[in-house]
């Protein structure tokens, strides 16, 4: 018989040590920012690299599509050059199809990033899972967890740790059925730490009651965490991020709980924003740097 006490105990005790710890101290520097490509949507990858370097950010986050027009070899090239690491891949995942011949496609495109990933030396490969094809949102989820047991021991092999994201519920119906810490952290736990861990980017997860106390439960399962901020009033979900520091997140609050997991590795700034991707791209480069200091 399942002791409920004892587990509604050390729940409680969780819920009560989260609760009472505070933020985390300012950032002394930049040394753990990574500039995700795309908050310089409208900005050539050789050139978010190149103004990387010139703003001293050590890192950068890439994703696929910008990855296809430069040329994985040229891409891999240039951010060895810059003396960059990257982070970050984004993105795989996208699982969910109504065939199985779709379904298997889509695993092969997964493996051909894990390869990407593992070219360009991208410590995680960012799993955006897709939606529902239908309206089985839970057939869909099995469809994930499928998916990731389908290439985590491809990615193993490559030195990619896959690193689920769940997004706002807000995308549940276009973008991705996991919309909680708690979904993606349940899935997970199906699979070593080092394999495959979860991803916590603030604008999906900010209004999570439930955020802090699965932060703690993570502990070495996550494995990226992404700044920006929610702009209110909402306009468009997609493009509502703003700036650290223009929104209404608690960021030092929710780096504080990522520290208490024993998260140390890199902070990815990704921000969708039409406004943010029309700035010329060295203010916007020395913009989040600043910012990333001063409010992260």
């Amino acid at each position: 018989m399942t002791d409920l006490g004892g587990a509604l105990g050390g729940r409680t005790s969780l819920a009560s040590a989260v609760a009472s710890a505070g933020g985390a101290a300012p950032l002394k520097d930049a040394s753990l920012l990574s500039f995700n490509q795309a908050t310089a949507e409208r900005a050539s990858l050789p050139d978010v690299i190149e103004a990387c370097a010139r703003h001293g950010v050590p890192r950068i986050s890439i994703w696929r599509h910008k990855l296809a027009e430069t040329g994985l070899e040229r891409a891999a090239r240039l951010v060895r050059d810059a003396g960059l690491r990257v982070s970050s891949l984004c993105r795989g995942g996208m699982f969910p199809a109504p065939t199985a011949a779709e379904r298997s496609a889509r695993i092969d495109d997964n493996r051909r990033a894990i390869d990407e990933a593992a070219t360009l030396g991208a410590e995680v490969l960012v799993l955006v899972c897709g939606a529902a094809t239908d309206r089985d949102i839970g057939a869909a989820r099995e469809m994930v967890a499928d998916g990731i047991a389908a290439i985590a021991p491809y990615a193993a092999e490559r030195g990619v740790r896959l690193g689920i994201e769940p997004l706002h519920p807000a995308f549940a119906a276009e973008r991705s059925c996991i919309t909680t810490m708690r979904e993606a952290r349940l899935i997970s736990e199906r699979f070593d730490s080092a394999n495959v861990g979860v991803v916590v980017d603030v604008y999906h997860v900010w209004w999570d009651p439930e955020r802090a106390e699965e932060i703690a439960r993570l502990g070495d399962r996550v494995a990226g965490y992404h700044v920006n901020d929610w702009l209110v009033p909402v306009k468009n979900v997609l493009m509502n991020r703003g700036m650290m520091g223009d929104g209404v997140i608690e960021l030092r609050r929710i780096r504080g709980e990522i520290e208490r997991a024993g998260y140390r590795g890199p902070i990815e700034v990704e921000i969708f924003n039409e406004e943010i991707w029309q700035t010329p791209l060295d203010d916007l480069v020395r913009l989040t740097k600043e910012r990333f200091v001063e409010v992260a």
